[in-house]
Parts: structure tokens; C-alpha cells; sequence
């Protein structure tokens, strides 16, 4: 199987700062990766190089068989399906959610003059009845409480058939059943065999939905650990990745994190 990322020593300065330091990864088709860290661990930011909107200011960054600095993102884009908070607050607040999905036809996040086929607005339905708000399809944006939000923006990353799902911190700001719902329907993806390779930014342990493969470990910019699942999400490594000693366990599939108890 193909590599659909693959970055050599990138980093990303930015007044002086790094939030990437001389980072080496590599996804292939078919793995799902949940990428964890502290808050300005660089997540987001790797998520934004991964999404083709940002380059790198050194190293090299390949995407689906591109290279950033040597490809049209605007041709690049469309096949990279981007759920994140920065992409929701572009999204018009009126919009009708079969608007929000199928405007990701055009890469574009409201609906003006363009013309979408039949096919367009029934495979926006399909994906928006696959998620669960099939029947707020005609119901605003605005509207929706942040769960459904959510689940409305997953669908419009999948409304291009993409070959990479990028998804930014898509539990944050649910509650306890929305997030377990959602941790629900993302192992459901996971598990099928035709979803494009996953890459989920999370802060929490307990987001990590069952069926999903690698895990890639930040701090400060750069790796702690990369690689499968079982061998990156022990004590040690997500300890070192939090500064903070941890107790961690894992049952059916999921993980989960607690402070050590002090001596």
C-alpha cells in the first residue's frame, strides 16, 4: 500500500517559534491514526500541513503522492475531506445542513449560484443518513446543538470521496453521550474497509475509538513515539507526552488515563 502522507524533518517556525521541530512520519492507506498531545503540542498545526493550507518552513511534506511547494492545493484540497473548528466558524449560520455537506462538492462552505447534480444532493443525504441527521436536513446550522454540528461536519468531509480524512478534535465541547455516540460512529468508519486513511487530533485518551491502528505522540513540537496503537499508548510514552505521571488502562478497545497515585 501507498504512503498518502509522508513528511521528512519537517518543521514550522513561526515568530521565532518552532511548533514543529524536524518531524519524520509516514501514514499508508488503510491506517487510522489518532495524533495526541498537550495543548501547543503542534496537532493542529500538523493537521494543517496535512490539509495542504499551510507549507512547511523546512523539510518536505508529501500528500497523496504530491509534494507541497511542487502542486496546486486548490487541485490538492478537494481530496482531503477536513473536519475542524477552524472550518465550522467559515460555514454560514443559516445555512440548511444539505447545503453544509453539499457544497463540499465545490470546496466552498455556502451555498451561492453554483449548480449541483441530482447525484450531488443524494449522495449528501446518503452521508448525512448515515451520520443520524438525515432528518435536520432542512433545519439551519445555527440551529443544531454542538453534537449534531459535529456529525454534520464529518459528513461533509466524506462528500468528496476522499482519500485522507482529517478530523480536528471532533469530540470537543460534547457531552458525555454525544461524545460516546460520536466514538461510536468514528470505530464504525474506522472498521470499514472502503473509509480512506483517518488521522483524529485529540487531547483525551478517552476519545480514542476502538478499531483504530497507530497513535503518534507530541510534545513541544516533536515525537515522543509513533507507530501501532498498543505499542505507543503505554504509561511511559503518554507520561512523558503530558509531564505528568500516568496510570493508564485499555478495555475493549478502549483506552483511558488517570493521574499515578502520589507515594
Amino acid at each position: 500500500m501507498r504512503n498518502v502522507l509522508e513528511f521528512a524533518d519537517v518543521s514550522i517556525v513561526r515568530s521565532g517559534k518552532k511548533l514543529l521541530d524536524g518531524v519524520d512520519w509516514q501514514v499508508r492507506e488503510g491506517e487510522r491514526w489518532v495524533v495526541l498531545g498537550p495543548n501547543g503540542a503542534g496537532k493542529t498545526t500538523l493537521l494543517q500541513i496535512a490539509g495542504a493550507r499551510i507549507h512547511p518552513t523546512t523539510g518536505v511534506a508529501g500528500i497523496l503522492d504530491e509534494v507541497l511547494g511542487g502542486v496546486d492545493v486548490f487541485e490538492l484540497r478537494p481530496r482531503i475531506g477536513l473536519a475542524s473548528a477552524a472550518l465550522a466558524n467559515q460555514i454560514p449560520e443559516h445555512e440548511k445542513v444539505l447545503n453544509v455537506v453539499v457544497t463540499a462538492s465545490y470546496g466552498v462552505t455556502g451555498r451561492w449560484r453554483e449548480a449541483y447534480e441530482r447525484n450531488d444532493e443524494r449522495r449528501a443525504f446518503f452521508l448525512l443518513d448515515a451520520w443520524g441527521m438525515s432528518t435536520f436536513m432542512n433545519r439551519t446550522f445555527a440551529s443544531l446543538s454542538e453534537g449534531e454540528r459535529k456529525r454534520v461536519q464529518i459528513a461533509r468531509a466524506l462528500m468528496s470521496d476522499p482519500e485522507l480524512l482529517l478530523l480536528d478534535e471532533p469530540a470537543a465541547g460534547l457531552d458525555l453521550a454525544g461524545r460516546e455516540d460520536l466514538v461510536h460512529r468514528l470505530s464504525a468508519l474506522a472498521a470499514d474497509e472502503d473509509a480512506p486513511a483517518i488521522i483524529l487530533v485529540t487531547h483525551h485518551l478517552e476519545e480514542v475509538p476502538p478499531n483504530f491502528t497507530h497513535a503518534l505522540l507530541l510534545r513541544d513540537g516533536g515525537i515522543v513515539a509513533s507507530g501501532p496503537l498498543a505499542e505507543v499508548l503505554t504509561e511511559e510514552n503518554l507520561s512523558t507526552t503530558f509531564g505528568l505521571p500516568l496510570q493508564v488502562s485499555s478495555v475493549d478497545g478502549r483506552f483511558s488515563a488517570r493521574a499515578a497515585t502520589q507515594p
